[in-house]
């Protein structure tokens, strides 16, 4: 059997020094496409080949809206505290702690303003990556005082969803952010002050049922899944078989949902030729 031994030392690594390929180098979207996180990110997080719009959060949101990257964040230091003490298979606390660690976020949306093509812009943005961007009473918050720093300096306000819904460890207290933040948003149209609402993948829940679908304008990401239930809850309540692109962006395009579609490139210019248009000032080229 000595046909399969080597009989020159080839490689001479030891383990110790073997070293596995960075993780992020690359990225594989759902149609199998792989495209360098580089080239990735140089396309706006949108894979060159089939287009498919990779989820990011409020950092990447943040560069593509806010000119040069320079914004004033807005109550960055709220956190979620446990009124109800809630536990399942784990503490809500320590699902706190957990979550800001991972991500480096203090809860699921960030807040700022800056300028977008040299116009003041608000933008409240979702972060899925904490706990599936569920809405607790710090979210509902966030967006109050960012709707009302709108009000205060006559600013136009850019709410982008991504969320899994309400905060099931908060209850009451997450449904009621609903009606909050609902009611700001009535405050804000008195003022006549513009609210695009920019619905992203998820969008679902108690996010669909207020603030993402009461926009001045309510725009689309390509392929987003955007609803209240699941598709499989949908499903077995009507029992009835559902259209294969039920709940995406195109579908809510086609039913009146949406009033468009943009992809991601163009989202910057697409905010502001609205704003333009709304408050009756000259296209920028």
């Amino acid at each position: 059997m000595a046909w399969f031994k080597r009989k020159e030392k080839g490689i001479q690594t030891s383990t110790e020094e073997k070293k596995d390929t960075p993780k992020g180098l690359w990225y594989k979207s759902p149609t199998g496409k792989i495209v360098e996180s580089e080239e990735l990110a140089k396309n706006f997080y949108v894979s060159p080949e089939d287009d498919y719009h990779v989820r990011i959060g409020s950092k990447e949101y943040f560069e593509i809206l806010f000119d040069d990257n320079k914004f004033k964040e807005l109550h960055p230091n709220l956190t979620s505290k446990d009124p109800l003490r809630f536990e399942d298979t784990k503490k809500y606390v320590d699902r706190l702690k957990d979550a800001k660690a991972k991500t480096g976020l203090k809860d699921a949306v960030r807040t700022a303003v800056g300028k977008s093509k040299g116009k003041n812009l608000v933008v409240a943005c979702m972060d899925f990556s904490f706990i599936g961007g569920s809405m607790g009473s710090v979210v509902g918050e966030k967006i109050a005082r960012a709707i009302d720093h709108s009000i205060e300096k006559k600013i136009p306000f850019l709410m982008i969803s991504k969320s899994g819904g309400a905060r099931m460890m908060e209850a009451a207290l997450s449904l009621m952010q609903l009606a909050k933040t609902s009611a700001k948003l009535a405050q804000l149209a008195e003022a006549n002050i513009p609210y695009i609402s920019l619905c992203t993948d998820p969008t679902t829940g108690g996010t669909t049922a207020s603030y993402a679908m009461l926009g001045d304008i309510n725009i689309g990401e390509p392929g987003a899944l955007i609803g209240f239930a699941g598709p499989r809850v949908v499903k077995d309540t009507t029992g009835k078989d559902l259209p294969e692109d039920f709940q995406t962006s195109e579908f809510l395009l086609e039913h009146g949902f949406l009033d468009f579609i943009t992809h991601r490139r163009d989202l910057k210019d697409k905010v502001n030729h609205y704003l333009d248009l709304i408050l009756n000032q000259r296209l920028r080229a």
